[in-house]
């Protein structure tokens, strides 16, 4: 008798809910057509913003603890927990440590890979954002403002930065708004271009509140007015990575490999 199977897709979440349909609920839609003999379930991490869409959206979005139940209620023996998470850090190491302190014993679990955890990630990602900014012209500066986080793993966000301009994308540049490369950083490297015009981009799953406000927000201290205040005329593209197809097919070969490795 064939096992029963799943796949639970664990995000952090978002409370805006156009970035949520061309993110979070697309790469739930690609899931499902993508492995058709897996039941598909989702769990948000952030309590916060999960309150938040019940009590003005009346949308419900189970945390890791009710979706793991539900998963054990329906009788589920093999998971494959895929983390929309970019980095292997501090969200996705308390991620797993909660879907394994509430798994009923005897279920079989495996966990896909964040986004950017091998050196063929970091290319692989790196690819889609040069091939949806493949128009940008070589006098114009793309800065991408990533998350950032106090664990080591924020490393990879000035490997990134590195890689990109060892592809020859020396217009193209990768900060964090809470970690470093910070704002002050980004601003002295583009200072040393010909640049004249900024685009900002969040490297982000969802375009949501960091990229609104922290990036694209008419406050003194968003990325836009810093530089606006340093002279350039900057340009906001309010698109989450998640929205890019490219990124969407690598986090599907991330559950392939989990798949091919797993039970």
């Amino acid at each position: 008798m064939k096992q029963k199977q799943a796949i639970l897709l664990v995000s952090f979440g978002t409370s805006y809910l156009k970035s949520k349909e061309k993110t979070i609920d697309k790469l739930l839609e690609k899931t499902a057509e993508s492995f058709p003999d897996y039941r598909i379930y989702q769990a948000w991490t952030s309590k916060v913003i999960i309150k938040i869409l019940k009590e003005r959206n009346n949308i419900v979005i189970p945390a890791i603890e009710e979706a793991m139940a539900q998963i054990h209620s329906e009788g589920i023996e093999k998971l494959i927990v895929q983390p929309t998470h970019f980095i292997n850090g501090i969200e996705n190491e308390t991620m797993e440590e909660l879907v394994l302190q509430h798994a009923a014993p005897g279920l079989d679990i495996r966990f896909g890979d964040p986004l950017l955890t091998s050196t063929e990630d970091h290319k692989a990602v790196l690819q889609a954002v040069i091939r949806e900014f493949s128009q940008l012209p070589r006098e114009e500066a793309l800065v991408y403002m990533g998350h950032g986080t106090t664990h080591h793993a924020n490393s990879v966000y000035a490997a990134l930065d590195y890689m990109l301009k060892d592809m020859g994308c020396l217009n193209f540049f990768m900060g964090t708004v809470e970690a470093y490369p910070d704002l002050d950083a980004l601003i002295r490297q583009v200072t040393r271009t010909k640049a004249r015009k900024v685009h900002l981009a969040p490297f982000m799953l969802v375009a949501g509140d960091h990229a609104n406000n922290d990036m694209a927000g008419d406050h003194k201290d968003s990325w836009k007015s810093q530089f606006e205040a340093a002279g350039y005329e900057v340009e906001c593209h309010l698109k989450g990575l998640g929205e890019y197809e490219g990124i969407r097919d690598i986090y599907m070969e991330h559950l392939r490999k989990a798949i091919e490795k797993s039970f």
